[in-house]
């Protein structure tokens, strides 16, 4: 990625937002994307720290989905709430994980968030049906920065 270039513009990150749209509808799952310039925390870490901000560990069925991603590092982590790390395998997203990081290998940052927000949403959808009888959108669609 060169110097001065935006990880995304703002129409691909509106493109990321409807992803999260479509592949919400399928699911009481709750999925976000966080982007940061630097950390000087180890990713992991830093992603369970925005899991908390975001109060992503506060939906009613503990099933949230972060897609993180800090931009110097180049370190991208998906973590998923204790809902769902309960019922799934430890593999589970994996798969998921490596479909986004092979569409980053080749700088495709758009394609690969959309790819993966469309697979965890079907991954989630067989855990965490929609529930059309009083389902809320718990948590914002927005692209959050840090």
């Amino acid at each position: 990625m060169p110097e001065n270039t935006p990880f995304l513009s703002k129409t691909e990150e509106q493109e990321i937002v409807a992803a999260i749209v479509i592949a919400e509808k399928n699911t009481s799952g709750e999925i976000r994307v966080h982007i940061e310039e630097n950390s000087t925390k180890p990713s992991m870490e830093r992603a369970k720290e925005v899991f908390h901000i975001l109060k992503m560990d506060a939906t009613e069925l503990k099933n949230g989905v972060l897609f993180y991603i800090c931009t110097a590092t180049k370190s991208f982590v998906i973590l998923g709430d204790k809902g769902i790390n309960d019922l799934v395998d430890a593999n589970f997203w994996n798969s998921t994980k490596d479909v986004v990081i092979e569409k980053f290998k080749d700088g495709q940052y758009k394609e690969g968030l959309i790819k993966g927000i469309l697979e965890a949403g079907e991954q989630l959808k067989k855990y965490f049906p929609y529930n059309h009888e009083g389902d809320i959108d718990e948590l914002s669609n927005e692209i959050s920065r840090g």
